[in-house]
């Protein structure tokens, strides 16, 4: 999973929290993969969202599977 840097920085601000604040969640080498765009555990990003106090679909890339909530693949009955 992906983490939009533009998502995370608001919802540090939001909260008066800063990246070093993050460190209790996620190590200081997970925080510079963030920034930097790369990919983490789905676990880090949930662990990250809690201590924000967000749902981890608040600060993920925006995706395919985050548009549709994440249903796809999932037909409804009509």
């Amino acid at each position: 999973m992906k983490i939009d840097n533009s998502k995370l920085d608001v919802l540090l601000a939001r909260r008066c929290m800063t990246i070093a604040d993050l460190r209790k969640e996620a190590s200081s080498q997970t925080l510079t993969r963030i920034r930097r765009g790369e990919s983490v555990k789905p676990i880090t990003a949930g662990k990250i969202a809690l201590a924000l106090g967000v749902d981890v679909t608040d600060i993920i890339e925006n995706t395919a599977a985050t548009v549709d909530n994440g249903k796809q693949g999932i037909s409804e009955a009509k």
